[in-house]
């Protein structure tokens, strides 16, 4: 059986998901309807547990009508739980958008996720008679799975998004000769989960991936978690390139992240490329000089130390 982390529990002060001030403010008036959507129409069964985090929820303030009604505190248990066919549902409406627009394979991709038991954790709301999936995070080999169509799919959406001569080799590399050692990491949570859930939730994917090395059955699968490379498909808000600066602009940032983690990947990225998006959600004042753009990132599985050590600072 593998191992998973002890049970834990602890109080949680919600702060927003991205790091500095700006970002924070932007990214909380960006998604505060998203995710009080989310909640009243999510729809999955749970049974089990492996992980609680107690946190509360404060409502915040600010002009919209929508943020007014979301005013207030929501008491709320998380979990972590091993995925399984039930959450079939739940993680393919986060995965809506992972490659834009595209129509491909999804469903089996999320079959795969939820065959994969050993590496992979969902995140639901605890003792919830609807609980709908709040977060997914897992990592599939791309070498192990290359036949699979949603996986064909997916290079081929890569391949054709990425424009950069000095970024394409690497990138036919990772996806072609490389790709037993290509963890593709998939992370995808509602856009204000607690923050505080990051830290613990990526500690038990590293650490299962880890253990995956040792227990699996068989020494195909037990090097098929030997990642040398991770690669990650994400999206984040980039200023507008010929949006011109003012006093009112100046403090505004190059990229608002919206998952914090993805920052420090990308600074810890050995290359990247960004690239546009059909998919465009309704801007808000706060993002009006920026677009949502696709970015894909590659980094050295060496260098997921030092990432597990800056999220949790």
């Amino acid at each position: 059986m593998p191992r998973k982390p002890a049970r834990h529990h602890r109080l949680l002060p919600v702060r927003p998901l991205t790091f500095s001030p700006f970002a924070r403010s932007v990214a909380r008036v960006a998604t505060a309807y998203l995710v009080k959507h989310y909640m009243h129409n999510a729809v999955q069964q749970s049974a089990g547990d492996e992980f609680k985090e107690k946190l509360k929820i404060i409502g915040r303030h600010s002009e919209s009508s929508e943020d007014e009604e979301f005013d207030g505190v929501v008491q709320a248990d998380f979990a972590f739980f091993d995925p399984k066919p039930d959450d079939f549902h739940g993680v393919k409406t986060l995965l809506q958008s992972y490659l834009d627009n595209k129509q491909w394979d999804l469903s089996g991709f999320v079959d795969l996720i939820l065959g994969q038991t050993t590496v992979g954790t969902v995140v639901k709301l605890e003792d919830d008679e609807d609980n709908g999936v709040f977060s997914i995070i897992t990592a599939l080999n791309l070498g192990r799975y290359k036949d699979h169509k949603c996986i064909t799919e997916l290079k081929e959406f890569l391949l054709n998004i990425c424009h950069e001569k000095d970024k394409i080799g690497n990138l036919r590399s990772l996806l072609g000769d490389e790709a037993q050692k290509v963890g593709l990491l998939v992370s995808q949570c509602v856009v204000n989960l607690p923050p505080e859930l990051l830290p613990p939730l990526y500690d038990a994917l590293f650490d299962e991936i880890s253990w995956a090395t040792e227990d699996e059955p068989t020494e195909e699968l037990r090097n098929s978690f030997r990642f040398k490379f991770y690669l990650v498909v994400s999206k984040f808000y980039k200023k507008n390139a010929n949006q011109k600066r003012s006093s009112s602009t100046d403090k505004d940032e190059a990229f608002v992240y919206i998952k914090p983690e993805d920052e420090i990947l990308h600074k810890l990225s050995m290359w990247s490329f960004l690239f546009p998006l059909q998919t465009q959600q309704v801007a808000t004042h706060e993002l009006k000089n920026y677009q949502l753009t696709g970015i894909v990132m590659a980094v050295k599985a060496e260098d997921i130390s030092s990432f597990r050590q800056q999220l949790h600072a």
